[in-house]
């Protein structure tokens, strides 16, 4: 492990480029796979190409709210807004407030731009079922992301990233032929 905190630590934009690149492109085949009850290539080629580019902007987007959101609490409590016993970095509590804070207020903008970007290159626009993806950051992402803040740090983002594979697996089970 100590190799994965280290490539993490030196490069923390383009390792988390790289862990959703591939973590959430597959997660979305995994889906089709789930959905369509068998394994084959889900992606055109383009999709192939495009989903990785679009996974790795979604990321530095990500890893930014990750510092930020973190940043941001930790000034609410300096302020004395939020209590201090908030301060110990991987708490429960903490980890439950920062993600419902960056969830509710960072989240429905991901998740449109994340909709955009799948359509983008495809000159195609699609909003259908936004509103189920906007529920997700109740019933999946806040609880997910709980878990992900009780980790030290060099581990969240790895996490956040596998969370993407994992929701693709529940994505498929829900939309099942």
């Amino acid at each position: 492990m100590n190799w994965y905190i280290s490539i993490v630590q030196k490069y923390p934009f383009y390792s988390a480029m790289i862990q959703f690149a591939i973590l959430g492109t597959l997660g979305g085949c995994i889906a089709k796979w789930v959905q369509n009850k068998k394994f084959y290539f889900p992606l055109t080629w383009k999709e192939a190409i495009w989903f990785p580019v679009s996974w790795a902007i979604l990321a530095v987007m990500i890893k930014a709210a990750f510092i930020g959101f973190d940043g941001y609490i930790n000034i609410l409590i300096d302020k004395n807004i939020f209590p201090e016993i908030l301060s110990s970095e991987t708490s429960f509590i903490r980890a439950l407030c920062w993600s419902m804070l960056m969830n509710l207020q960072f989240g429905p903008f991901l998740i449109i731009v994340h909709r955009w970007l799948d359509c983008l290159p495809f000159g195609k626009t699609n909003w259908k079922n936004i509103d189920k993806s906007l529920i997700s950051l109740l019933w999946w992402w806040i609880p997910a992301h709980t878990v992900t803040y009780m980790l030290p740090v060099d581990f969240r983002i790895g996490l956040a990233a596998f969370w993407s594979l994992i929701l693709g697996f529940i994505l498929g089970i829900f939309n099942r032929k």
